[in-house]
């Protein structure tokens, strides 16, 4: 007896392909960015921690401005070190076991930083967070080196990069409230253990475009279409010294270099120059050093945005639409630059929200480059050695500020940091000039839709 119409068994085939459709998710490489910036505000949040309750963490642990500068710098030394060599596991292990394996590690040392009983032994802690912390920079941009055609890279940099202000937007309050209502083991403790939940999150959920069961071929396909290849000599795509002996990466690594100082000092040292300088307290602190992270986040965004308006209306090139917004939030660092010359805290904490948005700006279109000019495959290498670059000059400037904060006051430091952001964009011009991305032939029309 032949089965009826609504007994009829389909094909295999028809079967599988029907599963496969129902399991896709569209946009996906959207969602891939978004767990990134959930991963990189876990991240930031554990480390901001520190510069929220500097304060209150000097009068309870006896330290004087010098020794929270030690401090600051033993987690910058763990973190510069750590740079290229996390940019080189990820490439070499990969994105899923290399960055959930860090961020179970960065939430362990988060968690006992409660145990500190001194500068020295919260000093080596930091170091040790410095170590595991490194990842995030490097694997976000072989996310995006991944995931994402040319066209929308700087976009997706935008939103992953959102969170590194974000998460630092989130500790004032946050680490406030735990510190005041249960100690200040507490927010250690809150702040780190939110990493493993991260960790278990990705490494459950995180495949490359070619191996991801959720992708759908068209997306998979516009990807490929869409990034532009970039020519390579044949051996070893992780050789180090192939990566490090280019012009385009001295580029860069400058770049973030000049750049870096800002961040730290607003990551590090707001709440600790608002206690001193402007003597607010700590609640009044929570209420208002969130804001210039704030205005952080809509600068990554916008800047991510820029370069693909500046690319369609003004015609500019791939590399040169990034650099041309890198110069213009080079300019708006004069901002805060000021910031010694205004009497109010108020005015002072909006010029800090300027910084904070060109800053944000800066660094989402530098790191951008770094997917821009290198393979895939070495994306995490260059970000790493370029963030190693970074941190250097985070680490010179924040012990900087110990030496001198107390003597000459915050005002002078803060107008340097305008003056580093336009000597790094004008050797960015200077050592882009004459590199390229060469666009790659498309694939047929109806294929290169993307979701």
């Amino acid at each position: 007896m032949r089965p009826t119409a609504c007994e009829r068994v389909e094909p295999a085939g028809v079967r599988e392909k029907k599963e496969t459709d129902l399991k896709t998710i569209v946009g996906l490489r959207w969602w891939i960015i978004a767990l990134v910036c959930l991963g990189t505000i876990m991240n930031y949040l554990s480390r901001n921690a520190l510069g929220v309750m500097a304060p209150q963490l000097k009068t309870l642990l006896h330290m004087s401005t010098q020794q929270y500068s030690y401090v600051v710098g033993a987690f910058q030394v763990g973190y510069t070190l750590m740079q290229p060599i996390c940019g080189f596991i990820v490439d070499l292990i990969g994105l899923r076991i290399g960055f959930a394996l860090f961020a179970a590690l960065w939430s362990i040392t988060g968690c006992l930083h409660g145990l500190a009983g001194g500068w020295l032994s919260l000093a080596g802690l930091r170091g040790l967070m410095g170590l595991t912390e490194a990842v995030a920079i490097p694997a976000g941009m072989k996310v995006v080196a991944e995931w994402f055609p040319d066209r929308e890279k700087s976009v997706a940099v935008g939103y992953f990069n959102a969170g590194t202000s974000l998460g630092s937007l989130l500790a004032p309050p946050l680490v406030i409230f735990l510190s005041l209502r249960y100690g200040w083991q507490s927010a250690f403790a809150v702040t780190g253990a939110l990493g493993f939940v991260w960790a278990a999150i990705w490494f459950a959920f995180y495949r490359s475009p070619g191996d991801h069961k959720r992708i759908s071929a068209n997306e998979r396909a516009a990807i490929v279409s869409g990034q532009s290849p970039i020519a390579a000599p044949a051996g070893d795509d992780r050789r180090i010294r192939r990566v490090i002996g280019t012009r385009r990466f001295w580029a860069i690594a400058q770049a973030r270099f000049f750049a870096e100082p800002a961040w730290q000092t607003f990551s590090f040292w707001i709440p600790l120059y608002l206690a001193t300088e402007r003597h607010m307290d700590l609640k009044a602190i929570a209420l208002f050093a969130w804001l210039p992270f704030l205005a952080a986040d809509l600068g990554g965004l916008f800047g991510g945005y820029l370069s693909p308006f500046l690319m369609k209306r003004l015609r500019l090139p791939l590399v040169w639409s990034r650099v041309a917004g890198v110069i213009l939030g080079a300019l708006m660092m004069i901002g805060p630059a000021c910031i010694g010359l205004v009497r109010s805290p108020y005015e002072a904490i909006a010029l800090f929200c300027v910084g904070g948005f060109a800053h944000q700006m800066i660094s989402a279109l530098v790191n951008t480059l770094a997917a821009d000019v290198f393979e895939s495959s070495e994306v995490g290498t260059a970000s790493g050695f370029a963030g190693m670059a970074a941190w250097i000059g985070g680490l010179g400037f924040s012990l900087l500020v110990g030496q001198l904060a107390d003597s000459i006051g915050y005002g002078p430091l803060f107008g340097a940091l305008g003056a580093f952001d336009i000597i790094g964009a004008t050797l960015l011009v200077v050592l882009m000039r004459g590199v390229t991305r060469a666009p790659r032939s498309r694939a047929p029309k109806p294929d290169a839709r993307i979701a």
